[in-house]
């Protein structure tokens, strides 16, 4: 008898976003991000890794986020919402990168995500070959 699936047997989805970081806010934004993670890890136990990689020297930021399928990115962008608005002040959202199969909805709230931050566009590549393993992401 076949197992129930697993959450890493859908089409594992990678998001990278980059943004500017306004200037003399970089304090600002990592208060804002503290929070955000804060509220993500609480809200979204099925998200994999979420990560904010901070470059002040070229006053750049990466997030990073890896999700088992599309149902959780569209979770995240709902419940993070507000949270990502609050960094609105801070950051100009230059890029959104999507790995992975994602339904129409979410790459409708990823539009709306790049619009409210910054009007960058989004783009998504579909996975052509590959796998996922369970249990190593850990």
């Amino acid at each position: 008898m076949a197992s129930e699936p697993g959450p890493l047997d859908a089409d594992v989805i990678v998001y990278i976003d980059r943004s500017d970081i306004h200037q003399g806010r970089l304090d600002e934004l990592q208060r804002g991000i503290r929070r955000v993670v804060a509220a993500i890890e609480s809200l979204e136990p099925r998200l994999i890794a979420y990560g904010f990689h901070l470059d002040a020297a070229s006053g750049r930021m990466t997030v990073t986020a890896v999700h088992p399928d599309t149902r959780s990115l569209e979770l995240h962008l709902e419940v993070g919402r507000e949270q990502f608005r609050s960094l609105a002040d801070v950051i100009t959202l230059t890029g959104i990168e999507v790995y992975g199969s994602i339904s129409d909805r979410a790459l409708e709230m990823l539009e709306q995500k790049a619009r409210m931050l910054g009007g960058s566009g989004v783009e998504v590549h579909e996975r052509f070959a590959g796998f996922a393993r369970k249990g190593t992401m850990g």
